[in-house]
Parts: C-alpha cells; structure tokens; sequence
C-alpha cells in the first residue's frame, strides 16, 4: 500500500520489501480470512480493496464473494498492482479487477456492499476522514471492515534484549514517519467517529514457538525494510543496528532462552453505514 500527495510509504517497494510483504501475507492470512468473514462479506458482495498492495487481501475477498461477486482493488504503486495482477491471473480469479487510485480519495461511479482496509490505516493520520469517505461510497447497509496491526503487543517471551530492541526502535521509527503502529487499539473508535453502526471487532494473536525457524527473519526483516527511517530519525546508528549480523544475533539468543516470538496483533473493526 502507497499513498500520493502525503509522507513516503517508510517501508518501500523494493524487490527485499516485496519478499517481506509476501511472507507477512502468508502469516496473517487465516487472521485476515476470519475478521473479513466476521465482518459479513459474502457471496455475491461488490467488494473495493483499498490499498491492495500485493493483491492477497482482493484474493481472499474474491474466493468469500465468489462468481457472482465483484472485488475492485485499488493502490497507488503501479509496481505493486503489476505484482498483484500477476497473483490473480495465477489465480484464475476473473472476479478481480485492479485500478490505480488513491486510499483516501477514490471514488468508484457505482457503490460497493463492502470496504476492506488491510494496514492501510496504519500510514494515515487522517484514518477517520478516510474511513468516512470510503463509507459514503457505501450501499445504505454496507460494511466497511479495517484490519490493521497494534505492534506494540509484539515481544519475545521471556524477554530478550536484541528483540525487544527491535521492537522499541521499529515503533519509534513507524512514529518518526507519522505511521501509527498501535492503530489496531483503536479502530472500533475511529469507525464509530466516521458514523458506522453496529460497530464490532476483536484481535487474533499469532505466536512462533521456540525454535521456530522464521522468528529471527521475520523481526530482523521489518528493522532492515525500517533502517534508514531508524537512522535519519536518530533512533540508532548504523553501527548499533548491525544489519549483517541481526538475524544471527537474534536467533541465538531466543534459541538460548527458549524464547517465543509474540507477533503484532492482527486486529479487525467492521461497522456498518446508516440503512
């Protein structure tokens, strides 16, 4: 996901974030699934996608609206709709069409029965006037569903230094950008500020056991896509963030302490606009 006119998407689109994005996608993917099917779509639902990014959210939304349904997915990273364009045609999803447009201002001639936000929200300090904007493009009754992260519940179980490091310098550095990593807290309020109704949500918490192998990269990766906003922000140094040897250092110590790997909570809010 990538906005125009507003501060750079901190986390890129190289080639090393687009891998990162891939294997997040794959870990919160049975989270996404059953908030977006709490939230009530279902088949036959004209569905827009703001900022779909890779496409993995419009592929869920395609197979819960199913052939009689239509998913509209919009970002405005042409990069990144080419990636996804690429999915849904693997896919064979016919019911998927792609545009370039931006989170807070697209507007579609037709409305939607649904809106699907997935850390979209988390780049925006206008959240609620975005939410707001996306509900009037609501059939009376539609839904909008936000999925978004509260990174602030991520840590290493017992404690570890260099994870909870990471994690200190991951927040600030989202800060330092005007992201909001504890936006998943809050987003029942910002749905109820935007005027939706019949308001509800809950968080899923996905944890890596010890041992687990993609505990070292999965922390290691977010701190190496966030580095240069670590060290222009003055959050650390190049020298105290040790890039190269990071996801070494990291699975030593969690492997010595036995340590399990607390992931972001996925959290989810769906309301509804006046019938």
């Amino acid at each position: 996901m990538t906005m125009k006119d507003h501060a750079p998407y901190v986390l890129g689109s190289d080639a090393a974030e687009v891998a990162r994005l891939e294997g997040q996608a794959r870990s919160i993917a049975a989270p996404t699934a059953a908030l977006l099917q709490a939230a009530g779509i279902g088949e036959g639902m004209r569905v827009l996608d703001i900022g779909t990014g890779l496409g993995h959210v419009s592929l869920l939304l395609a197979e819960l609206v199913g052939p009689s349904g239509e998913v509209v997915g919009i970002d405005a990273d042409p990069r990144m709709l080419a990636h996804a364009e690429e999915r849904r045609a693997a896919a064979g999803a016919g019911n998927v069409r792609y545009a370039e447009g931006d989170a807070r201002t697209f507007r579609d001639p037709a409305p939607f029965d649904a809106v699907a936000e997935r850390l979209v929200l988390f780049h925006l300090p206008d959240a609620v006037d975005v939410v707001r904007h996306h509900a009037e493009g609501l059939r009376p009754g539609g839904i909008f569903v936000a999925i978004d992260f509260d990174v602030a519940a991520a840590r290493s179980e017992p404690p570890t230094p260099v994870a909870m490091q990471q994690v200190e310098w991951i927040l600030a550095a989202f800060r330092s950008a005007g992201a909001d990593p504890t936006i998943g807290t809050r987003l029942t309020g910002i749905l109820a500020a935007a005027g939706l109704q019949e308001i509800g949500g809950f968080g899923i918490q996905g944890y890596l056991p010890p041992g687990d192998p993609s505990g070292p990269p999965t922390i290691a990766g977010v701190t190496r896509s966030l580095a240069a906003q670590i060290v222009a922000a003055g959050i650390a140094t190049e020298a105290e963030l040790g890039l190269d040897t990071l996801e070494q250092r990291l699975a030593d110590e969690l492997r010595a302490a036995g340590a399990t790997v607390v992931l972001p909570t996925v959290s989810g809010a769906f309301g509804r606009r006046a019938a």
